[in-house]
């Protein structure tokens, strides 16, 4: 075993980037080597809204990884979308939509998915319905 720049005890062929960073985990370690969410194949998009499903089915915490723990707590207190959840978890975007997928597999978590750009509404007719608003 050989010393890590803060001179502690370091695992060989573990790579740490300074003292305080602690030693790097590789994305794909977290989610098995998968790259893409579940056998369905979701895809989440940066802005999908997700919350814990409140009919989740009572899981052991044993079956679940740290970062799949971490996703539930966070989704706990409010609905966040992908890219808060990434950012409030300090995981890569791509790791957390596996982690995802794979919650939503369990019936743990809700996607609600954006609306697409072809359902929304034209911005003349938004236009015309605030100055018809500012007309009363």
């Amino acid at each position: 075993m050989t010393e890590n720049q803060s001179g502690g005890p370091r695992e060989p062929g573990s790579q740490w980037y300074d003292g305080e960073a602690g030693p790097l985990v590789r994305p794909y370690a977290m989610t098995g080597g998968r790259t893409q969410p579940g056998p369905t194949g979701v895809r989440f998009d940066l802005i999908a809204l997700v919350t814990l499903d409140p009919a989740a089915p009572a899981l052991d915490a044993a079956m679940l990884g740290p970062e799949h723990r971490t996703l539930i707590e966070l989704c706990r207190t409010e609905t966040q979308s992908v890219a808060e959840l990434a950012a409030d978890a300090d995981l890569p975007v791509g790791v957390v939509r596996v982690l995802l997928g794979d919650l939503l597999e369990l019936g743990c978590v809700v996607i609600s998915r954006p609306v697409p750009p072809a359902h929304l509404p034209d911005e003349r007719i938004l236009r015309e319905v605030i100055e018809g608003l500012r007309a009363l």
